[in-house]
Parts: structure tokens; C-alpha cells; sequence
């Protein structure tokens, strides 16, 4: 088989993973806490069944594949909102929450508080505090910036802030929720909360068009060369093949 056609379907195959990326972090652009993801590349070789390949051969039969993505930890840009139960993270830090499905991780600092008077998360999911959930009164709250929550003066709780060891790879869960292996998770440290603020996306909308129009670029060259590659082996087809015959 032509090597040029395995190297053009796995390059259209890279570029098409690759657009579902670029297209998702686009539409959260304008998403509290959101972390854009970073496509991976690598290369995978064809060996054949032969476990000795010549240099040439390694060369000819490397082929360019999506490998995965990687977490953008960079910080997005705090907007101020007045809101007091908005709040902003400034630092590597996650605010830790619980869901129907486990513990789960954010930067989305729009918290509400419950009808029975939990801090939640917009779609309703408990806000973790060093004792668990936390309960506010009503009355004016205070935030500091280690996460302590007062509410008129009383102390309600404190925010259960946390980060990772080095190396520890977080999966979207969608909705800004993020996953990590618990035994990963470690107390925050030099992180300071924000109140009346809130972390936007770190995507770029502008800087992901650019990628989305050269990726779709990429893509469309890989289908023209599969089109002139698939044009000549029926040339071969056709006309070659039955002089050899």
C-alpha cells in the first residue's frame, strides 16, 4: 500500500480530532472558570509485522496522529461583577465541589446560596468547606482571602481549596467541572480568593479562529492529496497493471 496514503488518512484523521478540540474551547470562550485543552501530537510507526526497519522504511512509515490533550492551566483574566457570592481565584487553586456523581473540581466562582441556605454552585451543587458543605445566614457575607466566610461578622465556614502534585493531568467533565485521581489533590498553597469577581475562560475566541482555520486548512490539504492519491492508483488500476499482464 502507498505510504503516502497512510501518511495523508492519519494527518486528516489528526486534523479532524483536532477541530473537535479547537471548536469545543471556542464555544466556551465566554465560560466562568473554563480551561481551554491543548491538542497532542505524536507519531505512530507502521512496522507491518517487522520488527527491523531500515531508516528509510522508519521514515516512510511514521505516521502523524492526535495522541490526546493537555489542561491550559493558564490563569484567565478576573472581571469584577460587585456580587458577593462571586468569587475569584487568583493562583493555581480549585474550589472543590460535590456532585451527584462525586467530588468534583471548578474555577467557576457564581455561586448561589440554597433555599436551605447552602453555598452552592449554579447548578445547584454543594460547595465544599474544610467541614464539608457550608451553610450561609442571611446577612452580609465576607470573603477573605484564604477563603473565610463570615456573615456579619460570624465566621460560616471556610473554602476548601485545593491543588494538585506536579505531573496530574485533569479531565473535563463539562459544565467547568474538572476531575483529578484523589489520591493527586493536596492543600492550596500562595492561592487568595477574590470576592465580587470572577475568572473568565483562558481561551482566546480570536486566537482559537486562527487555529480552527489553519486546522481546517490541514484537513482539506489531507483530502486533496487522499483524492490525487486515490486518482493515481486507478490510473495504475486501469492502465499499468494490464500491460504487466
Amino acid at each position: 500500500m502507498n505510504s503516502g496514503l497512510y501518511a495523508a488518512c492519519a494527518g486528516l484523521v489528526a486534523r479532524t480530532q483536532a477541530l473537535d478540540t479547537i471548536a469545543a474551547n471556542i464555544a466556551n470562550s465566554s465560560s466562568a472558570g473554563f480551561r481551554g485543552e491543548q491538542n497532542v501530537f505524536g507519531t505512530v510507526l507502521a512496522t507491518a509485522g517487522h520488527h527491523r526497519l531500515s531508516s528509510l522504511n522508519q521514515v516512510t512509515n511514521s505516521y502523524g496522529i492526535l495522541s490526546g490533550t493537555r489542561l491550559d492551566q493558564t490563569q484567565g483574566m478576573l472581571t469584577r461583577t460587585g456580587n458577593d457570592l462571586d468569587l475569584a481565584i487568583q493562583g493555581s487553586a480549585f474550589f472543590k465541589v460535590q456532585t451527584a456523581n462525586g467530588v468534583a473540581y471548578t474555577r467557576n466562582g457564581a455561586f448561589l446560596v440554597s433555599p436551605k441556605g447552602q453555598l452552592t454552585t449554579a447548578t445547584g451543587d454543594a460547595v465544599l468547606g474544610e467541614s464539608g458543605p457550608i451553610n450561609v445566614a442571611n446577612g452580609k457575607l465576607t470573603v477573605s482571602a484564604d477563603g473565610t466566610l463570615s456573615v456579619d461578622g460570624a465566621i460560616s465556614g471556610k473554602l476548601k481549596l485545593v491543588d494538585f502534585t506536579p505531573g496530574t493531568e485533569l479531565s473535563s467533565h463539562g459544565q467547568s467541572y474538572y476531575a483529578a485521581p484523589a489520591s493527586a489533590e493536596r492543600p492550596a498553597t500562595g492561592a487568595s480568593v477574590e470576592q465580587g469577581a470572577l475568572e473568565g475562560s483562558n481561551v482566546s475566541p480570536v486566537e482559537g479562529m486562527v487555529q480552527l482555520i489553519s486546522a481546517q486548512r490541514s484537513a482539506e490539504s489531507m483530502r486533496h492529496v487522499l483524492s490525487m492519491l486515490d486518482t493515481d492508483l486507478d490510473k495504475v488500476a486501469a492502465q499499468d497493471l494490464p500491460r504487466v499482464s
